[in-house]
């Protein structure tokens, strides 16, 4: 993704998926996307916590998408390892990243950026 010169992303590079990129609708205030795999130990705890947080935070879906199923999507963004997290604003955009399983407070700070 590109930076402007004041350490932003520009608009025009930050990614926007919607429901047919994921193969489920959007949340109406944010959505948490989870990258995994087959036999990813980690990947099932972070489908826990982000099912979790998706349960507690009204307007939030949580959708799973399998790694594997879904090359030219995790080629498109860069997916390098499951879990992969992505945090989506209700427009679809894609506010926050991470990789590795998440801390539920972490999880619930990101979505502060997205609603």
């Amino acid at each position: 993704m590109r930076e402007r010169h004041d350490g932003r992303r520009s608009e025009a590079a930050v990614p926007r998926l919607g429901a047919a990129d994921l193969g489920a609708e959007l949340g109406p205030r944010a959505t948490l996307v989870q990258f995994s795999s087959a036999f990813c130990a980690p990947c099932r705890a972070t489908r826990r916590v982000l099912g979790e947080v998706a349960g507690m935070v009204p307007g939030v879906a949580h959708v799973e998408i399998d790694a594997e199923g879904h090359l030219d999507l995790v080629r498109a963004l860069d997916v390098v390892k499951t879990p992969t997290v992505l945090v989506l604003d209700a427009g679809g955009r894609v506010v926050r990243r991470a990789v590795g399983l998440p801390r539920k407070a972490d999880v619930v700070a990101a979505l502060g950026e997205a609603v």
